[in-house]
């Protein structure tokens, strides 16, 4: 089975090169309703609805991949609630399960993740422009018309190519086409009286950082011997003040420890032990105990990893980067390549340097790159994690009180619900000693809505570009929305948003957002099949005095009863819309404290009752995750009567949970 697969996502990988993304490369002037700039997941997601909704599409990708995080090694993926992933976004999760056997899948190899992206372009059938990138826009006022592109890796007068379109959307992770085309935007941290924030700006806080006595110097103790490689001469600067430093970048690297499929870290180009003298003193301080003492290793199918930064010292290369987001195409490559040779030599460094302990060089040997991943890269990602670069200013900034549920919006055309998250700006020396600054990890918070207005530009700025990557958020805000399946959400949004724009030939702000929501909600898949139907806990009846618990659940809340079935309660999920046929239902269980072993379950398909009894034990929670959906079977339901599925506290030894039904169509 594992073979078909492989060789399944080999044909449709073949047929998507040689095929669809050479045509558009045939003609010097490309034609299309609607240009997608950035083959991220965003980018293609964007494409994928547009074209499914009748327009014309041109998808343009610097780069020889599609994808971008979501296919270059973030394959343990940042969910935050499972709520906020809807419409495309969900069906490729849902895809990346189909292909390992289960109902979703958060959890994948980067090779299964571009097999799908490239089979979104092949069903939707619109063409893809690959190794071009952005050099020209060509603005009348504030309408975009056309845009021109270079070859990536040979640029030349010759293959340039112009694409004019009636909207474009500017997938990429940097803004390129939002900063060319004369849109407002930002680089860097705000200060934390800009928009009346806690946590943006400077923070010295306590996570991924050096402990106390940590010496900066090249001699400890002597300044005059300089700073070790990577620490900064910045003087640290008041908290909550606002500058221009960008988070850290690095790869999420994907090894292997499968012996037959494995190639051994060897020493990489421009290696150079000394970045790594600070790792040398941290390990000093605090002994080593694992190779996870200074990297995630997040174990993915397969024998395979999706690796991230841990700890003081790790594969961040801290204050690098802050040049790259307004850096020209040279800049930006020559600091590409520094990042990847700093993290190739990191690897080795444990590997093979004598000074680290022997058994910590075994445990990092057991790692190599996989020879079926990346294999036209030298088996390394093509992706480098940009986490944030430009961030546009659009109609409405999103801020750390949109995510806090203090203010909260009506135009909503997607959800968030990470964390506000920022890795490190800058390294530094603080009162003798080595620091980081800048890393703020701030959780608990319920979903909430991303502005329609602010994926978009200011009307008199850009009447025809929407920007869903790098959207109008504060530097804070932006930490938490940040995520791959917001960014699909919010590029199907656009999509959408675009053939309203078209249709009623209009300005993309002119555009009728409840319309869009609704469309979004009757046709989430843009193929026009029969949406599933989800009851929250928060639409349904209640018996008895159940506890609402606000963090770890599936949408805000969830409902809980620790009284060991004292006396009966029940909660009755009712979908009220759900059309005569055949469904597949399921309900959600989040991971709690004192879980009841059974949890007893009615389904009503309008004319017979079905219990079912869940075993605990059944719960596999994986990844980022608080909960599952655990199956409760295939029924066919009737439109005449009302159907239910009730959760109760019947013979319940413990906590019983209360949470989400979902009833999926048969397709």
């Amino acid at each position: 089975m594992k073979n078909i697969k492989v060789i399944i996502l080999a044909i449709i990988t073949t047929y998507f090169m040689a095929g669809v993304s050479v045509n558009a490369q045939s003609s010097k002037l490309i034609t299309a309703d609607i240009c997608v700039y950035g083959g991220t997941s965003a980018g293609v997601i964007a494409a994928y609805t547009a074209k499914k909704m009748g327009k014309t599409v041109i998808l343009i990708e610097p780069g020889k991949h599609l994808g971008g995080m979501s296919s270059g090694g973030l394959g343990y993926t940042d969910i935050g609630n499972k709520y906020v992933v809807t419409g495309l976004a969900r069906d490729f999760y849902r895809r990346i399960g189909t292909y390992y056997g289960k109902f979703e899948q958060w959890i994948f190899e980067p090779k299964v993740a571009e097999g799908i992206f490239n089979d979104y372009v092949k069903r939707a059938g619109f063409p893809v422009l690959f190794r071009n990138r952005l050099i020209k826009v060509k603005k009348e006022e504030n309408q975009l018309k056309e845009i021109m592109v270079e070859d990536s890796y040979k640029p030349s007068t010759a293959t340039n190519k112009t694409i004019r379109a009636k909207v474009f959307i500017d997938c990429t992770y940097e803004g390129d086409l939002m900063a060319r085309s004369g849109v407002s935007y930002t680089v860097g941290r705000e200060a934390n009286s800009q928009y009346d924030e806690t946590i943006n700006g400077v923070e010295l806080l306590d996570k991924h950082q050096f402990p106390d006595n940590i010496d900066p110097y090249k001699v400890p103790g002597d300044a005059k011997s300089g700073l070790l490689w990577g620490i900064s001469k910045e003087v640290l600067q008041a908290n909550g003040a606002g500058d221009k430093k960008v988070q850290a970048y690095n790869f999420r690297i994907t090894l292997t420890n499968v012996p037959e499929n494995r190639i051994p870290i060897s020493k990489p180009e421009n290696y150079d032990p000394k970045k790594y003298e600070l790792l040398l003193r941290l390990k000093e301080k605090q002994p080593w105990k694992s190779c996870s003492d200074v990297f995630f290793i997040s174990k993915m199918p397969n024998g395979k990893t999706d690796i991230n930064n841990n700890g003081g010292f790790s594969t961040d290369m801290i204050g690098m980067n802050w040049e790259y987001p307004e850096a020209d195409y040279n800049t930006r490559t020559k600091i590409w390549k520094e990042h990847e040779d700093y993290t190739k030599g990191f690897f080795y460094f444990i590997g093979n340097d004598t000074r680290i302990p022997g058994n910590i060089r075994d445990e990092m040997k057991q790692w190599g790159y996989p020879k079926d991943e990346y294999t036209d890269n030298g088996n390394w990602t093509p992706q480098l994690y940009i986490r944030e670069a430009r961030r546009m200013i659009g109609e409405l900034v999103m801020t750390q009180h949109h995510c806090q549920g203090k203010e909260q919006v009506e135009d909503g055309v997607g959800m968030a619900a990470y964390g506000m998250d920022s890795h490190n700006c800058e390294r530094l020396v603080v009162n003798g000693v080595v620091k980081n600054e800048g890393d703020v990890q701030v959780h608990g918070f319920a979903p909430y809505a991303v502005s329609y207005r602010a994926i978009v530009p200011k009307q008199k700025e850009a009447a025809n570009l929407f920007v869903p990557v790098c959207l109008s958020a504060s530097h804070i805000a932006y930490g938490s929305i940040r995520m791959e399946p917001v960014f699909m959400v919010l590029g199907q949004s656009s999509a959408v948003a675009a053939c309203q724009a078209i249709d009623k030939k209009i300005a993309i702000q002119q555009v009728n957002v409840k319309e869009v929501q609704s469309l979004l909600r009757a046709d989430p898949l843009a193929d026009g099949s029969m949406p599933e139907v989800l009851v929250d806990n928060e639409d349904s009846h209640v018996t008895g005095d159940w506890k609402t618990e606000k963090s770890g659940g599936y949408g805000p809340t969830y409902l809980t009863d620790n009284s060991k079935a004292e006396t009966a309660k029940s909660v009755r999920f009712i979908p009220e819309k759900l059309k005569k046929g055949a469904y597949h239902v399921y309900t959600y269980f989040p991971k709690v404290m004192n879980p009841a072993t059974k949890t007893y379950i009615t389904i009503y398909d309008g004319d017979k009752a079905t219990e079912k009894i869940i075993n605990q034990s059944d719960l596999q929670v994986e990844g980022q995750t608080s909960g599952e959906w655990l199956p409760l079977g295939l029924y066919n339901f009737s439109d005449e009567k009302k159907a239910y599925v009730e959760i109760s506290n019947k013979n319940a030894d413990g906590v019983i949970v209360a949470d989400a039904v979902l009833f999926v169509p048969v397709r």
